[in-house]
């Protein structure tokens, strides 16, 4: 099969290598599309992802496909045919370590991921297990089913910060992550959405999917026109674009007694400049969100009844064959996300 191998920042090439062997509980899925992560991103430009990289590893892990071979063991508890069209959780947690015993197997000491430590979906073919493994309902595209993985990540970070109804939200960037999180907040009961986003055309779908106020990050004084006597003080602020300058405008403009959450992916060497002291004098809550504990199936279900639409977002699709060019070239920041497609003509 052909498949996506990282070679060494900057370098990515697509080569023939093996179709994976199915253990007897996995399931063999062609791969249609899958989506460029901002992880695969880092990985690229030779940061850490969110788990080590092994060598020459395949990418990608925002995938969905088709079932074209069971594996051999009879107990096919999910009662899954060829043909089924399926999307899939991606993270692999021990289950006895301290932090899988206490219900938070997203920490886990010796958690792996798809596109990082295990061979992932910038491939024609991958091999998954049937408990990572969800069947797409028929009314969903399977480019829309390849956005479930962002989507149950965005869910984790909503689930932290605990929205409850009436409330001001600040959304930093509004790419394909900041309109999901906009239309999250929303159907959470924001009464108020203020996003704040450099690019045009991306300000005019955080409207379109949500929004209530849309800013130019790129005007000084950003949320000069906001009033707040009317929508009372930004209670939630959620930092979805990962650069220094956003998360520290999140924190800046927070108000008093609200909760910051920082989900976008910075550097791993990146060092915020902030003031404990006005931080203190607002009593503020500060998050991060890793990954997308106990998430996926509620996420399929968010897409699958159109609460979260990612049609709007997903906006190129290039073939396996460009993908070098696609990170080489940034394509995957030019619009909206980016979907690469693996299936062969």
């Amino acid at each position: 099969m052909k498949a996506a191998r990282f070679y060494e920042p900057g370098k990515i090439v697509v080569e023939e290598v093996e179709t994976p062997q199915l253990l007897p509980d996995e399931v063999l899925i062609k791969v249609h599309y899958c989506g460029i992560c901002g992880t695969d991103v880092h990985i690229f430009n030779g940061d850490e992802g969110s788990s080590k990289v092994s060598d020459k590893a395949i990418l990608g892990h925002e995938f969905s496909g088709e079932i074209v071979k069971i594996g051999s063991d009879q107990n096919n508890y999910k009662n899954f045919k060829v043909g089924d069209l399926v999307c899939c959780d991606v993270n692999y947690s021990c289950g006895h370590c301290h932090y899988c015993n206490n219900g938070k197997p997203h920490l886990c000491d010796s958690m792996k991921g798809i596109g990082t430590a295990i061979n992932g979906a910038f491939a024609e073919y991958i091999a998954m297990p049937q408990d990572k493994t969800f069947l797409i309902p028929e009314h969903l595209s399977l480019q829309e089913a390849a956005m479930t993985e962002p989507v149950s990540c965005c869910l984790h970070g909503i689930d932290l910060i605990n929205i409850s109804l009436g409330e001001t939200v600040l959304i930093v960037g509004c790419g394909n992550i900041g309109l999901t999180m906009i239309q999250l907040c929303k159907y959470a009961g924001a009464s108020n959405i203020i996003a704040v986003e450099p690019i045009s055309h991306r300000r005019d779908l955080a409207l379109q999917l949500g929004a209530d106020y849309v800013f130019d990050s790129n005007n000084a004084s950003v949320l000069s026109n906001v009033d707040l006597n009317q929508t009372g003080p930004i209670t939630k602020a959620i930092d979805c674009a990962g650069l220094i300058s956003t998360a520290e405008f999140c924190i800046e403009n927070a108000g008093k007694g609200a909760t910051v959450l920082l989900f976008g992916l910075t550097g791993p060497h990146d060092v915020l400049s902030v003031k404990p002291f006005s931080m203190f004098l607002k009593e503020l809550t500060i998050k991060t969100s890793f990954v997308n504990p106990f998430t996926f199936e509620r996420a399929l279900n968010l897409l699958s009844n159109g609460i979260v639409k990612t049609s709007e977002i997903i906006t190129d699709i290039y073939p396996l064959a460009d993908i070098q060019e696609v990170f080489a070239n940034r394509l995957y920041a030019k619009n909206g996300k980016v979907l690469i497609k693996c299936v062969s003509e």
